[in-house]
């Protein structure tokens, strides 16, 4: 059975950015386990595999795997997924066309939008596809230990460190500066105990800034799911911008903010974040981002 792939740096204007997605186009047949061992082989934060849609009014179904277990949702697989099937043009002998395409995954269906250049795609949007829910509220101890950090680094004012989701939860926790961010790291075994992998795929730190056109960097920690630090994550920051409308104290409001992540793994990526809050609600969220084609070749299985 040959399977082909490509790889695309996601979030990221240039190759050797952002974070790397491999994209297997032609999954069908293939097992869970098989799946799950062809992630761990590529053993990058996330592989997809596109599969024929159940409702062939969608483009496709996309099942996401880390190196350990499988995701019902993540944001920088749908960007580079669809910026893959986008750039060929057609999935499963189906023309890929027009400028949205709808993924059926296992959190629900995730619209994504693309951004041209001279007709060519450069970009590619998701809408979350479950709203944001805002879960229970971790001690500010545990994600100090989790994290390598003292407990006075962890900044509670606006919120206590919270899990949240918007199709997958992460714990939520601002840091007090830019340097108490860059000093983290990550302890699996607090994580193992405190944090396992049905309560939470990591832990995301934020802290907003004002540099080069970012507003807000972050790092995430997810080490149970064979992920120890992720360059950029749009699971978490789609939910990290609801989050954070979700605070503001006016009742309707439009948020935009560029995240960044990775710059203290040497894998900048910038990620455009959006969020509607309407009559105190927050009603969506988005997240997008540039991708760069890196790689394509072949899967020769027995």
């Amino acid at each position: 059975m040959k399977l082909q792939f490509t790889t695309v740096d996601v979030f990221t204007d240039r190759q050797f950015g952002g974070n790397p997605l491999a994209v297997v186009t032609n999954a069908q047949g293939l097992s869970t386990e098989r799946m799950q061992s062809i992630a761990a082989e590529f053993n990058l934060a996330e592989t997809t595999f596109v599969l024929p849609p159940k409702d062939p009014a969608h483009t496709a179904e996309v099942r996401i795997f880390t190196p350990k277990a499988e995701m019902p949702f993540a944001g920088h697989p749908n960007v580079g997924t669809a910026f893959v099937l986008a750039r060929a043009g057609e999935s499963y002998g189906r023309p890929v066309s027009g400028d949205r395409l709808v993924f059926e995954e296992k959190a629900g269906l995730v619209r994504m939008e693309l951004t041209r250049e001279g007709g060519v795609v450069v970009a590619t949007r998701l809408a979350a596809p479950q709203p944001l829910k805002i879960g229970e509220q971790v001690s500010p101890e545990i994600v100090a230990a989790a994290c390598g950090l003292a407990v006075g680094q962890i900044e509670s004012g606006a919120h206590r460190p919270v899990i949240a989701s918007c199709g997958v939860g992460f714990v939520f926790a601002e840091v007090k500066s830019r340097a108490v961010l860059a000093a983290a790291t990550h302890h699996g075994d607090v994580f193992a105990k405190h944090l396992p992998m049905e309560r939470a795929v990591g832990i995301h730190l934020y802290v907003p800034v004002h540099e080069n056109g970012i507003d807000i960097q972050t790092r995430m920690f997810a080490p149970l799911f064979g992920v120890p630090e992720d360059p950029a994550t749009g699971g978490a920051n789609v939910a990290l911008i609801g989050l954070l409308a979700h605070l503001r104290s006016e009742s309707d409001v439009t948020l935009d903010k560029a995240i960044g992540q990775g710059f203290d793994m040497g894998r900048p990526s910038i990620l455009q974040a959006s969020a509607e809050k309407k009559a105190g609600k927050v009603v969506a969220t988005y997240i997008g981002g540039r991708c760069m084609p890196m790689m394509s070749g072949i899967i020769d299985l027995d």
